[in-house]
């Protein structure tokens, strides 16, 4: 089985933040990242406690985001760093995983 180290990020957001764009440019454009998905939430909060939610009548333009990538750890980590300068603190969470490429 061929298996490589890698390391996932997630980060959180909402759209009112208007930073998805800039986000994907970066992470699909200019570093080429391995793998990255978006999720659009339907509720959620964070540090602040405001809720961010979408009901049937309401529709929500200030939902949560979320933007998970993965690649290499060296790859990764030198994202990261691009990303704090314009990423609030806490909203970067990261672990190790493994890619299984078969046999």
């Amino acid at each position: 089985m061929n298996r490589r180290e890698v390391t996932i990020v997630r980060i959180y957001l909402h759209e009112g933040q208007h930073q998805f764009q800039r986000l994907m440019e970066l992470l699909h454009d200019q570093e080429q990242m391995a793998g990255v998905t978006a999720f659009r939430g339907i509720a959620g909060f964070g540090q602040s406690g405001k809720m961010h939610s979408s009901t049937l009548l309401d529709i929500s333009l200030d939902l949560p985001l979320i933007l998970e990538f993965f690649d290499r750890p060296e790859k990764v980590e030198r994202v990261i760093e691009q990303l704090n300068a314009f990423i609030d603190p806490g909203h970067i969470v990261s672990w190790s995983a493994t890619v299984n490429f078969g046999e």
